[in-house]
């Protein structure tokens, strides 16, 4: 499996735990610079695991027209450079255009592919061309191992900087199941495998104008992808999920990321033999 470098540590077989965590959207500038702050310091009391802030400057995916998307990619990207510059931390964010793709590699260190577009080969090279990190979510409605046609699009743009991530499967009306055989089957192809715990609780357009969710299932699934050798946890976080703008049903609390972190990093420790980077 290939190692993946990012700043001072690295994502891969053996290498520690590391969690990408954030609020869904950019609520605003204040408002991610305390959540980036908030949980650096919950990290800090987890030296064991790294840390990568995300957070989307557009949600373009919205099941209704008066959802709220964001600051747009301009206010956004400087909103996370200001936070990579402040607190010193590597960041996410994810893209939906081929233009989006240069000016986002610009400023964050990974750029995601969102799961209903990662069949869309244009915006795969594009993203790929840049030579960024490339965490390519599997979409709902793939089996695993079609990712390998979305590798092979980024290795012949000349780029094998690559997460994969799974957030769930399409399991009939506004529902999702995990299927943990996913993880073993996307690190064959020898690249890490993340999980997305907080998307995959989803109940995609559960609400009619939004999409469900059930949080209290983030833990267990977080747990599960660990056990089965997931190299890393996707999962968002808010401050106070009822007030959240974007997916406030299946964002974790912060108040309760602390104990999931203690649980997966002994469960990781078992399962994993980390070494130096």
């Amino acid at each position: 499996m290939k190692t993946i470098k990012i700043k001072k540590f690295c994502i891969g077989k053996n290498q520690p735990l590391t969690i990408i965590c954030g609020p869904c959207v950019i609520e605003s500038e204040d408002h991610a610079l305390f959540c980036a702050e908030y949980l650096m310091n919950i990290f800090k009391g987890f030296p064991e695991l790294n840390f990568i802030f995300k957070s989307s400057y557009d949600k373009a995916n919205r099941s209704a027209h008066s959802s709220f998307r964001g600051p747009g990619i301009q206010k956004g990207l400087e909103i996370l450079a200001k936070i990579q510059q402040t607190f010193d931390l590597p960041v996410l964010t994810d893209i939906h255009s081929s233009e989006e793709a240069v000016e986002a590699a610009k400023v964050v260190e990974i750029i995601q592919i969102p799961a209903f577009l990662c069949r869309q080969t244009d915006l795969i090279v594009a993203a790929a061309q840049t030579g960024a990190i490339l965490n390519i979510k599997k979409g709902q409605f793939m089996s695993p191992w079609d990712m390998q046609n979305v590798i092979n699009k980024i290795l012949i743009s000349g780029n094998d900087q690559i997460i994969l991530t799974d957030r769930g499967t399409s399991f009939g009306y506004n529902n999702l199941v995990s299927d943990m055989r996913a993880i073993p089957i996307m690190q064959e192809m020898g690249y890490p495998a993340c999980y997305d715990a907080s998307h995959s609780v989803q109940l995609p357009g559960g609400l009619g104008n939004a999409s469900g969710g059930q949080r209290q299932f983030i833990p267990p699934l977080a747990q599960a992808a660990i056990a089965a050798g997931a190299n890393c946890l996707f999962i968002e976080a808010h401050p106070n999920p009822i007030e959240a703008k974007s997916d406030k049903e299946s964002v974790l609390a912060f108040d309760m990321l602390p104990k999931l972190l203690a649980t997966v990093s002994q469960i990781y420790q078992i399962v994993q033999k980390c070494e130096p980077c």
